[in-house]
């Protein structure tokens, strides 16, 4: 069996794929130890807050191991995949040994695919099967690695008198997972006082049910003549009827967009102001342009001209395209529309903008809708695409309903919720009619968006839709 330096054996840490973000899920690993990868080829597909994003391996050679199985949540900066490269990748298509030096940690901020860099504070892998713990403190992500993967020896078995030393740690951290966490919590133990008997350590119900159960410190050390009083029978652990509740985790897109709406609501001052319009117009104006041979192979629909009218009402009221600045109690206008466009995805809702949507053409902004509505549905979404929008519409017309209250996207002033289009009966030159009516919302930050603002750019968007000959003239 042929062993391999650290040289020849490179760790591929989880890159920061979205500018700030701290950690990502491992969704699916696209190759498996053994087999042989090139510089750019794709090695797994993450989800971060933000989007699920493929990862391409930096080098050639051949996979040594996996450091997390698919689910895991890993911090940025953290090893996720050892690759044996240069001499070394012909020793890796060997059994792969027990264990692996870990690799030197070189000085300064690692490349990243995106964004600013990752700490460059070292990180302790959990010890493999065969090699001796280290008596080091280990970083929560490697915790978490310990706790999900379930590797290591099996634990010896415990003697008829066990001392009681306390639970190792990681990070000051006993290593337990999360229910064992909450039943320790019920039950009032402390688990560092806890003697673990799981894989690697790892605190399990049954050692926090002992640890109920063993008598006090003074009481072990009482004559025999007079044993203690047994202790209470611990009462039963919380638990759920699995046919009447299913409980699913908060993490990824639902649980960055969970937070980045309680934090807009609660730090942005919402105003929501709504409108009903006739449509009837822009309706047929969208079945014309459906037969322009400008717009072969274009996606055409209401939203593309409620977007172009959006776009013209920004233009005529600039004000309204502007954020908040609390540290320096600024109020930023930007001369630019990056227009977001709200989409339901399976992993939750998300926020991709079309940058410098107010310099293109209709046509134009036709294409990047398509593509961006495409991308979206494909869960293909780079992080890069979700940042610096401005302004955003969603559209929860298609789900039927007439209109809503919106939250705003965090950073933007406004966001404009289009309603569902239906044939209503309508007053139309002094008479009543059949019309495609739509209902029009719009919040916007009270901080910097008046009553007056935000209802011009209502009114404006409401009079291109009923009028949207008015594109022509106004924009």
């Amino acid at each position: 069996m042929t062993t391999m330096t650290d040289s020849s054996v490179r760790e591929f840490k989880m890159p920061d794929v979205g500018e700030g973000l701290t950690e990502a899920e491992i969704l699916k690993w696209y190759v498996q130890p053994g087999d042989t990868v090139t510089d750019g080829q794709v090695v797994c597909e993450v989800e971060t807050a933000k989007a699920a994003v493929e990862l391409p391996i930096p080098y050639d050679g051949v996979v040594r191991e996996l450091h997390f199985p698919e689910g895991t949540t890993v911090d940025v900066g953290t090893s996720i995949i050892a690759v044996a490269v240069g001499d070394g990748a012909a020793a890796a298509a060997e059994p792969v040994q027990e264990a692996v030096a870990e690799e030197p940690k070189p000085e300064g901020r690692q490349p990243v695919l995106v964004g600013y860099g990752v700490s460059t504070s070292s990180t302790k892998r959990r010890p493999r099967k065969g090699a001796e713990a280290p008596a080091a403190v280990q970083t929560p992500a490697a915790a978490i690695q310990a706790e999900l993967n379930g590797h290591g020896p099996a634990a010896p078995a415990a003697p008829a008198a066990p001392a009681a030393p306390a639970a190792p740690v990681t990070g000051d951290r006993p290593l337990a997972k999360p229910p064992v966490r909450k039943l320790a919590k019920d039950l009032g133990v402390d688990l560092a006082t806890v003697v673990p008997s799981g894989p690697d350590g790892i605190i399990t119900r049954e050692d926090v049910h002992a640890a109920v159960a063993a008598p006090e410190p003074d009481q072990a050390a009482a004559p025999r003549s007079e044993p203690a009083a047994p202790a209470p029978s611990p009462s039963a652990p919380a638990s759920y009827d699995t046919t009447r509740e299913t409980r699913i985790p908060v993490k990824g897109v639902r649980k960055a967009t969970a937070a980045a709406m309680v934090g807009s609501a609660f730090t942005a001052p919402h105003v929501t102001e709504f409108v009903t319009v006739d449509v009837t117009r822009t309706m047929k104006l969208v079945e014309e342009l459906k037969q322009d041979k400008e717009y072969t192979g274009l996606r055409v629909n209401p939203l593309l001209l409620i977007a172009k009218a959006l776009l013209v009402a920004i233009r005529r009221n600039p004000d309204i395209n502007a954020s908040w600045d609390e540290a320096a109690q600024e109020i930023v206008v930007k001369h630019y529309v990056n227009l977001g466009i709200a989409a339901a995805t399976p992993r939750g809702l998300i926020v991709p903008n079309i940058k410098d949507a107010h310099a293109q053409t209709l046509p134009q902004l036709a294409g990047s809708l398509g593509e961006l509505v495409s991308t979206a549905r494909e869960g293909k979404t780079s992080p890069a695409a979700m940042q610096g929008g401005t302004v955003t519409i969603t559209n929860v017309g298609v789900f039927g309903v007439d209109t809503g209250t919106p939250i705003l996207n965090p950073g933007e002033s406004a966001i404009l919720a289009v309603g569902a289009i239906k044939l209503q009966p309508w007053v139309h030159k002094g008479k009543v009619k059949p019309r495609q009516v739509t209902t029009l919302a719009l919040s916007f930050d009270h901080r910097l968006v008046d009553g007056e603002l935000g209802s011009k750019v209502l009114a404006d968007v409401a009079a291109v839709l009923e009028q949207p000959k008015r594109l022509i003239s106004w924009a």
